[in-house]
């Protein structure tokens, strides 16, 4: 479905956003996985979450989902049974990656797979360190889905060095690491998500510039209260939205402010937005707090490269639309990552942003481009990538005259309420 948006008159008002969907998925994992029933409360109720449900379910975790919470009965590490049939990851490259790592720990054989577009992302990347360890795990010729696990005789610890940051793989590892023998240790030079840690946990050691984190094998996880925090990444749509247009107040409630996860409001300051953050409190392993933010007037001539990017690597669509309606330049560097995702999102925020009038260099990991006094409504393409369709849905609320959005729908992997939202915020 395409979705036809008209300028926004102001933002006003207080909302909250679907709960994160990086804890969501952690949170499913490590429940199936500990002994005893589990209550998961804020769950993200979206596709992608919805993908790792399923997959638990499929392996005999039984889950009850009710209008207040998602209650998971955990049979320990070794309580999954074999599926009966592929299992299904979806459009969630953090479904198949993290789970990856549980399977390899199996004593029954599984494959993996999901939609037209996760089985063209990359698995070699996981692929690596899970058979340095002793699993049996084979991929496409091309190192993508769907991935053939076999059982292993023994997974033994190992200590990996990140190539690139990357949660998904340190998460990975460290899941795989629970069913090996002795000690798994994950280091990292540049910080990445660090939710798997603390539901687990796990503290990190941080010497001479690394960071590491360690887990024994063998250890059951106790079973427990999740309370999952408002996603920082699907607030940032409303933020950026409530900078840019007019006459704006706006008070996004009990946002998750992991500082793994909120590089993007220190860009956006530094821009001179003006948010802040009040009534911070941490629940549950995690800081939150009410963010609050007001129309500005933003300045970029921003170079954005080197230990910030793994930070704000999702939001990155959203900063390039913020930039797009300040004065000055602004340049995306080493984020080659970005080309990986549910789509090339290099890509598509320059195919989008040039829709919009703007004149954008294209870089192999990154874009860089010069704002202008007059932005064009136009169409935009979303790719089926849920981050681009919100991230112009934000810019089409900004632009004088009426743009669509195609492909709309797929805000159901994060946010499935969005449209509605900004609807009823900007009127």
């Amino acid at each position: 479905m395409d979705k036809v948006l008209r300028p926004a008159r102001h933002l006003r008002g207080e909302i909250t956003v679907p709960g994160d969907k990086s804890i969501s998925h952690r949170a499913v994992m490590i429940g199936s996985l500990s002994m005893g029933r589990t209550e998961v409360v804020g769950f993200l109720n979206a596709a992608d979450p919805r993908s790792t449900l399923e997959c638990i379910q499929a392996m005999g975790i039984e889950t009850a989902l009710t209008p207040h919470a998602l209650h998971i009965v955990g049979k320990g590490l070794h309580g999954y049974r074999q599926p009966g049939a592929q299992l299904n990851a979806g459009n969630s490259g953090t479904t198949i990656r993290l789970l990856s790592g549980i399977l390899a720990g199996q004593k029954f054989a599984s494959q993996i797979s999901g939609d037209q577009y996760l089985v063209r992302r990359p698995m070699k990347r996981i692929i690596d360190p899970l058979t340095e360890m002793g699993a049996q795990i084979v991929g496409t010729d091309k190192f993508t889905a769907p991935l053939k696990i076999f059982p292993a005789d023994t997974l033994h610890g190992i200590t990996y060095e990140l190539p690139v940051p990357s949660a998904q793989v340190k998460s990975a590892v460290l899941l795989a690491g629970l069913f090996a023998e002795g000690r798994t240790t994950v280091e990292e030079s540049q910080a990445s998500r660090d939710h798997t840690e603390r539901m687990l946990g796990l503290t990190p050691v941080r010497t001479e510039g690394k960071s590491s984190v360690s887990v024994t094998g063998g250890v059951q996880i106790p079973a427990r209260q999740f309370y999952i925090p408002g996603d920082p990444s699907s607030a940032a749509f409303f933020i950026v939205a409530g900078l840019i247009a007019r006459d704006s107040e706006l008070v996004i409630k009990n946002v998750g402010i992991n500082p793994t996860r909120t590089g993007y409001l220190d860009v956006l300051r530094s821009m001179g937005g003006k948010i802040s953050i009040e009534n911070e409190r941490q629940i549950g392993g995690e800081p939150i707090g009410d963010v609050v933010v007001k129309s500005s007037e933003l300045r970029s001539n921003l170079v954005l490269q080197g230990s910030i990017i793994p930070n704000i690597i999702d939001e990155i669509p959203i900063l390039a639309v913020a930039a797009a309606f300040a004065v000055g330049t602004f340049e995306v560097r080493g984020a080659f990552e970005l080309r990986n995702k549910e789509s090339d999102r290099i890509g598509a925020v320059c195919e989008n942003l040039s829709l919009m009038g703007l004149e954008v260099e294209e870089l192999e990991d990154g874009f860089a481009f010069h704002s202008k006094s007059t932005l064009i409504p136009t169409t935009f393409d979303s790719y089926g990538d849920h981050r681009i369709a919100m991230a112009f849905g934000v810019a089409a609320s900004g632009l004088e005259g009426e743009s669509t959005v195609k492909d709309s729908d797929c805000v159901d992997i994060s946010f499935p309420a969005f449209w509605d939202t900004l609807h009823i915020l900007a009127n």
